[in-house]
């Protein structure tokens, strides 16, 4: 008899990659056997803390899971109220999504309450240990959650080893994060382009996911600029929402004079729409000032896509440098480089098919096992 698991983080209604990769791995539990829901949200954040247009998602509900939407990110009262309920139902695991320390108040509370049936043990996947931008509670706040947890899934091994400085002696482990296979097949480039309404003669390299200081779209526009590429056939495809004031990007592109070659589609694009964007895109680029892993690497491999990453956190790990792509410095020249090279050497067939064979190791199988060993110690 399989495992009863809870996953505790953003599910549906809410929208973002935190709640499609809950709902994926929830999806690859039941598939082996055990019985496995999501504890989410009913307030993630409250409006005025939320940088984006909205919280929740435009796409149908994802068949065949249980989400209980219990969670109020700010009211400690309800953290005790759920506490006291898993505590009763008694899960075998409760994994928990540990992405930044202002949930960490109600994570670890939850956490601590839910683990008194003396049964449960309390999992955590940690996206990030110290977030990319910072705060005075960061550490007090990531203490609490993380001296509540027994045992943590790392997803790069820079977080691991900011997570070996406060809990040394707790399980954990690294696993690459797996392959996002849930966004359908890819199609014809000719015809995403349509779709999309791009211009069929010109190629498009991809800038994917809502848009933040860190994520580096200002280094990107520098490095299109550097290249040349804009008096060819070649156009930046920005898909994604501003989590900040667009001003400073719209004036960069205007400054570089590339009006002509950047086309922005700045709305969230919703799980239907994503094989669209991958399809029409020769490479996807991550210009990251900063990073710990990404998912949008991992839906790149899901179509096959060659990559760009700068060399920064757990990018590098996943994205071997000439095979499927490039790791690049972060530095303008370096990028303008890889981005000249993969135009003027053809690179996106042997890239596409070096993807296509190394995207196998990035099974769900693997971050399942891995929570089933730390659950136990037994790593």
């Amino acid at each position: 008899m399989g495992k009863k698991v809870v996953i505790v983080g953003p599910a549906y209604p809410l929208r973002g990659g935190l709640s499609t990769y809950n709902e994926r791995l929830c999806k690859g539990f039941n598939e082996a056997g055990d019985q496995c829901s999501i504890l989410s949200f009913s307030l993630q954040y409250p409006n005025f803390l939320f940088p984006g247009k909205t919280q929740y998602s435009s796409d149908p509900a994802p068949d065949n899971t249980d989400i209980d939407t219990a969670i109020n990110s700010v009211n400690p009262f309800n953290w005790i109220k759920v506490g006291l309920k898993y505590r009763k139902l008694a899960p075998d695991i409760m994994v928990f999504r540990y992405w930044m320390p202002f949930m960490a108040p109600a994570l670890g509370t939850i956490a601590r309450i839910a683990s008194g049936n003396g049964k449960t043990k309390m999992v955590a996947i940690a996206d990030n240990i110290y977030p990319h931008e910072k705060h005075f509670y960061d550490k007090p706040c990531t203490n609490y959650f993380v001296n509540s947890i027994d045992g943590f899934i790392t997803m790069s091994q820079s977080v691991l080893s900011d997570l070996k400085t406060l809990v040394p002696q707790k399980p954990s482990l690294y696993v690459p994060h797996p392959m996002y296979d849930n966004f359908g097949e890819g199609m014809d480039k000719q015809a995403a382009k349509m779709a999309l309404g791009l211009e069929a003669e010109c190629s498009y390299l991809l800038f994917f996911g809502f848009i933040r200081q860190y994520k580096g779209l200002d280094l990107l526009l520098k490095s299109f600029a550097e290249s040349g590429l804009k008096n060819k056939k070649v156009k930046l495809l920005i898909a994604g929402e501003y989590y900040e004031d667009a001003t400073p990007y719209k004036q960069l592109i205007k400054e570089l004079e590339l009006e002509n070659s950047v086309v922005e589609r700045n709305d969230f694009i919703p799980n239907s729409e994503v094989a669209t964007y991958f399809s029409a895109s020769d490479m996807v680029v991550q210009t990251y000032h900063s990073a710990t892993q990404s998912g949008v690497t991992q839906i790149a491999y899901h179509f096959n896509k060659p990559m760009l990453v700068t060399n920064v956190g757990g990018l590098a790990e996943t994205v071997p440098d000439k095979e499927v792509g490039y790791v690049c410095e972060k530095s303008e020249v370096a990028i303008a480089k890889a981005l000249n090279d993969f135009y003027d050497n053809q690179r996106e067939t042997e890239f596409s098919a070096n993807a296509a064979e190394f995207k196998k190791r990035f099974s769900w199988n693997h971050i399942m096992d891995g929570i089933a060993k730390v659950s136990t110690g037994k790593i």
